[in-house]
């Protein structure tokens, strides 16, 4: 049960993308080919693949991580903290260091992963562009061999749906129905591509990114019927 687990054990994350490329031009024309075919489905008819290519970031095989925020609990005696940091700008660089963090302090068996919709984004799209990278799969991302129950990953939408499986929640929606505070968000997912891009301002999706894990790890706490975190108790560090 949920409330069994020790939170010093989980590390929660999100992850951020966009298209690889800024525009579709920029493709060759083996990829251009690939995602007319791969983008035919969900754009049908509506849009044609160079205008459907600002949502080619949800699929690792045509897009690009550009920071993966991470927070995990300190507690002392009653006393709970949250620090939260990201790794950014790289893609090779940023994954290697949250790589490094697995392995370092989050590679025994007691250890979970949390994120939002983590098991159909967050897990598979950083394993994804790992091995694109030819990095190595950090024990955690690794799951062949595991049977189910052995895989060290949580989901807090999984957990909202209770056997539901075709029910999707967002996170903003979760924290609004559970009394969490919404966080002071100037941007949403959708906006990601243009403030990367045309802006240039990654520091404004690196705090929409930690504001996402904060607000995970919240969710996460009234699924326990615990109580929130207060705002002094979240803690930004540098990695």
């Amino acid at each position: 049960m949920l409330y069994k687990i020790n939170l010093e054990h989980i590390l929660f994350l999100d992850i951020e993308t966009v298209p690889e490329k800024e525009n579709f031009h920029e493709l060759d024309d083996a990829k251009k080919e690939l995602w007319e075919q791969k983008s035919r489905y969900q754009r049908k008819d509506d849009f044609s693949p160079e205008e459907f290519y600002d949502r080619a970031g949800i699929w690792a095989e045509f897009g690009r991580i550009i920071c993966i925020s991470v927070g995990y609990f300190k507690i002392n005696g009653d006393t709970k903290n949250f620090r939260v940091t990201t790794f950014h700008g790289d893609e090779v660089q940023l994954l290697k260091e949250f790589k490094n963090l697995l392995n370092g302090h989050f590679n025994q068996s007691k250890h979970l992963l949390c994120a939002h919709n983590g098991k159909e984004f967050d897990y598979p799209y950083i394993a994804r562009r790992m091995i694109i990278h030819s990095i190595s799969l950090p024990y955690k991302l690794d799951l062949f061999g595991k049977k189910p129950w052995e895989v060290p990953h949580l989901d807090t939408m999984d957990l909202w749906k209770f056997g539901d499986y075709k029910h999707y929640t967002s996170l903003k929606l979760m924290a609004h129905v559970l009394g969490i505070p919404s966080p002071k968000e100037d941007i949403d997912g959708s906006m990601v591509r243009d403030v990367f891009y045309e802006d240039k301002d990654l520091e404004r999706i690196v705090t929409y990114c930690e504001l996402d894990v904060v607000t995970t790890a919240q969710v996460f706490l009234r699924l326990r019927n615990e109580p929130l975190l207060e705002p002094d108790a979240i803690k930004k560090i540098v990695p």
